[in-house]
């Protein structure tokens, strides 16, 4: 596979998902790039507003196995994992496994359960592997989390632990639709559901294949030191508890360069940077006195804007 099929089996991808998922094409295309960069996605919104079936959208246009848990107060670590079930039989211990051995897994409403069961999923994520009873078993690749939370404001939600958010490439917000699309989309539900005729647009082996040219992705060292400059602005700030991790800058390098990829182009621009930088480190800093998202969302582009951004020619 080369740049050029990559940016068409991406294209194809986000058409499918887009005859369900009715004017979100930013966020369609924001999880798209966590997927191909291996990252990881949490759609914070109210309830109704199309998680899941942006989640399920997903899965069926990649052909890949979907698993989806509900979390709840009750949720144990091995109601995801798996656990070892002893065999009278064979006098042996058999692997149970949990619905976390899957390519996409929809962790839904993920802050409903108790933080002990919310970090279960921390090795998987990070590492691609759980491991039960000392014995470590891979996960398939690709592995994609979509977490899904309600605001924190919700009644009966635990906030998620600062590690476990550094863990996500991205937090994004579905949002309300405007009254057109609201329009549009009561009339592609009215008659029948457009989920169970969605079909198969590339295979889950693709995604791994696009995943490989981001080798073939350049990044001009001005660019790099934007972002580094552009973290280290949310750690020295007096404004921050917490600035952005060497984990999250590593994610805005290769969010920006998938961001490449799947437009076509084996170089990065300026701007893939900049529109990635809110979705990649917003959720990764904490604030002084800042609860509202939109207050941080301005704090941080205050913050960025004191950094000049490079405009040199990087095409060549």
């Amino acid at each position: 596979m080369n740049i050029t099929e990559a940016k068409e089996k991406a294209a194809l991808i986000k058409e499918n998902i887009g005859k369900v998922i009715v004017g979100k094409d930013e966020v369609i295309n924001n999880v798209l790039i966590c997927l191909i960069a291996d990252g990881h996605v949490l759609l914070e919104d109210l309830p109704g507003t199309g998680k899941t079936m942006l989640a399920k959208s997903l899965s069926q246009s990649i052909n890949a196995k979907f698993s989806r848990i509900q979390f709840t107060p009750d949720l144990l670590p091995a109601d995801i994992i798996g656990l070892n079930v002893y065999n009278r039989a064979t006098e042996q211990f058999n692997f149970v496994e949990g619905p976390i051995i899957t390519n996409i897994l929809l962790a839904d409403e993920i802050n409903r359960a108790t933080p002990r069961t919310q970090s279960a999923l921390l090795e998987a994520m990070q590492e691609r592997q759980v491991t039960v009873d000392g014995v470590t078993r891979k996960l398939d690749t690709p592995f994609f989390v979509i977490a899904t939370q309600n605001p924190v404001e919700t009644a009966g939600t635990f906030p998620l632990p600062e590690a476990e958010l550094d863990r996500f490439m991205m937090e994004l917000s579905l949002g309300n639709l405007s009254l057109d699309e609201e329009i549009k989309m009561l009339k592609r539900f009215e008659k029948d559901e457009p989920l169970e005729s969605l079909e198969n647009v590339v295979n889950a082996s693709d995604i791994v294949e696009i995943r490989e040219l981001l080798n073939e992705v350049k990044i001009h060292d001005d660019l790099i030191k934007y972002i580094a400059q552009v973290c280290e602005v949310t750690r020295a700030d007096s404004g921050t508890y917490m600035g952005v991790s060497p984990r999250g800058s590593l994610a805005l390098l290769k969010a920006a360069k998938t961001s490449a990829l799947i437009d076509g182009r084996d170089y990065v621009l300026p701007d893939d940077i900049k529109k990635l930088i809110t979705p990649v480190l917003l959720h990764r800093i904490l604030f002084i006195n800042r609860k509202d998202k939109t207050s941080r969302e301005q704090y941080l582009n205050a913050l960025v804007s004191r950094i000049e951004v490079p405009s040199e020619n990087f095409e060549s």
